[in-house]
């Protein structure tokens, strides 16, 4: 069959996780469930952070940033998903795919961002923390997450412009639960081999940066921790960062492990099971790291619960 351009198919077909009839349901009800828990539990990192005048400082302003971020980005998949399932339908459209592919690209890359910023802030307040109000005041603390925004956009449209170039065949069947740029590549009629280059030097660069800029900072801090003498001192510096740390390691581990478990394995239904470690799980989990590891967190949710209850 001779390739179309883009602009000419209407509708890709999403093959979602399971084709058997009888996990239809549960599927919808454990997705429905972790959407559901996962916006609850960034809303009251969000609500916890804006009422509280005490957890009016970066970190926890970048928290709550990063927990509307985690909103954003599982919103961007798991509703389509359940419309899918309740209304029996695998379809969706161009513009929507589109719209999947450059939302996706948009979160995670803030996602990864304020990650990295997040750990610049633990840098300063660890290591100098004499200048810590200085350098952390509330005017670069705003403008540092509008750059984030405005790089994570330029990283969305630059995906978004690769894929747009893309020919598919008639009926496009996406073996997973949304759209993603790599999957579109390897479904083309085309030859993508330019695209797929450029599409690995783009995250490339504006995944590995971030990822740089983490790995800088708390080896300082780690040199820093390890000088000081009391071990009660350690244990408060290191307590500080274990809640970020765990969700680096989260955020970055599934993706990277999802990454290389598609590059080695030809099973895409596999790949499209492991893609809900980081698109799903771990936005669902941040909330509960930092509520379970933070005092102040803790502290400042059972005065908000007790409020509404």
């Amino acid at each position: 069959m001779e390739p179309q351009n883009l602009t000419a198919v209407s509708e890709f077909f999403l093959m979602g996780l399971s084709q058997d009839p009888e996990l239809q349901p549960l599927l919808f009800g454990l997705f429905l469930s972790m959407y559901l828990i996962t916006v609850a539990g960034n809303l009251l990192i969000i609500l916890a952070v804006t009422f509280d005048f005490h957890l009016h400082i970066p970190m926890y302003f970048f928290l709550s940033n990063l927990s509307l971020t985690d909103i954003g980005f599982i919103s961007t998949t798991v509703p389509k998903m359940l419309v899918n399932v309740q209304t029996q339908s695998k379809s969706i459209t161009y513009v929507g795919c589109l719209a999947q592919v450059s939302f996706f690209n948009l979160f995670g890359c803030l996602d990864s961002l304020l990650l990295s910023v997040m750990a610049y802030d633990r840098f300063v307040a660890i290591c100098h923390p004499l200048q810590y109000t200085v350098i952390m005041n509330p005017h670069l603390c705003s403008l540092v997450v509008l750059v984030s925004f405005f790089i994570s956009l330029l990283y969305s449209q630059l995906q978004l412009s690769l894929v747009s170039q893309i020919t598919f065949c008639a009926n496009v069947e996406i073996p997973s639960f949304f759209c993603e740029s790599r999957q579109l590549l390897n479904l083309a009629c085309s030859d993508t081999s330019t695209n797929a280059i450029l599409l690995r030097c783009i995250c490339a660069i504006f995944g590995g940066v971030p990822l740089l800029g983490i790995l800088f900072s708390y080896v300082q801090i780690v040199s820093s921790v390890l000088r000081v003498s009391s071990s009660g001192g350690k244990y408060k510096a290191f307590s500080t960062c274990g809640s970020h740390l765990s969700v680096v390691c989260l955020f970055y581990g599934t993706g990277l492990g999802v990454y290389l478990t598609s590059s080695v394995s030809s099973s895409a239904r596999k790949g499209a099971v492991d893609s809900v470690m980081y698109t799903v799980l771990t936005p669902m989990l941040n909330p509960f790291i930092y509520s379970l590891r933070n005092r102040d967190i803790k502290r400042t949710l059972g005065r908000l619960l007790s409020r509404i209850a």
